[in-house]
């Protein structure tokens, strides 16, 4: 065996691996809320932050499956400013808020449920996503919310679109109508983020039947699938950086 071609192929092997670990990209997910404010509360009574936990830490293990680095912001349910969520997502390619939708409240009905009365609304289902032209990788942001939105529908989601209507607390234009993606402008947590930044709500928790989908471990799979899919793709295609 020539000794000396090994060791040199051996190390080519080694330097190429080094290589492409340095250059795999990497994701910010902030899991949405905190334990003593923790968003909407679902139909049936469930706080949105444990869903968007669950949420996070499968769309977490579906990047890593593609080889994508992680950051996770705000696991352990403490409480954490806005803007102090941005800035721990420093350093990394992408910044992604996961999130679960409610409606306006004079969209809520009252049912019973468990012998509590609870409030609900079945009137809107499905995603959205929203990017903040005050960000500083506005286009980035958008080519991934749109990669993200095409990746959760050809997984058989589909985007809620009411965000768009001119009634009071939304008139959120659109971006990109075809995949469920929304201007916000003033998301403190987008426009703060130094990288391209996206906030995704996976599914309206006040809706009964919504909620029920949403809280299957079948579906958290599929979304985040989808999830790393379009983001994965979107950051390959785009070679998208962080602002340095």
């Amino acid at each position: 065996m020539n000794i000396s071609k090994w060791v040199c192929t051996g190390t080519a092997l080694y330097a190429a691996l080094l290589a492409g670990a340095a250059a795999a990209q990497s994701v910010a997910l902030d899991i949405g809320h905190f334990l003593d404010k923790p968003g909407a509360t679902s139909a049936r009574g469930r706080e949105e932050f444990s869903f968007n936990r669950e949420l996070a830490l499968e769309i977490e293990r579906a990047l890593k499956r593609r080889g994508l680095r992680t950051q996770l912001i705000g696991t352990d349910g403490a409480p954490i400013r806005l803007s102090a969520r941005a800035t721990q997502g420093r350093g990394t390619d992408f910044f992604l808020s996961v999130h679960h939708d409610s409606v306006q409240p004079h969209f809520l009905e009252t049912w019973e449920h468990a012998g509590e009365a609870r409030n609900f609304s079945d009137r809107y289902a499905g995603f959205s996503l929203f990017v903040s032209r005050r960000n500083s990788a506005l286009e980035a942001s958008l080519a991934c919310a749109s990669a993200l939105g095409e990746a959760l529908r050809r997984a058989g989601f589909r985007p809620s679109l009411y965000h768009a209507d001119p009634i009071a607390g939304e008139s959120k234009p659109f971006a990109d109508r075809a995949n469920g993606v929304h201007y916000y402008d003033n998301l403190v947590v987008l426009k703060s983020a130094a990288s391209p930044a996206v906030l995704f709500e996976a599914g309206v928790i006040v809706n009964r039947d919504e909620e029920l989908v949403l809280g299957q471990a079948g579906t958290r799979a599929r979304i985040a699938v989808a999830v790393a899919a379009g983001l994965g793709g979107c950051l390959d295609a785009k070679g998208t950086k962080r602002e340095r």
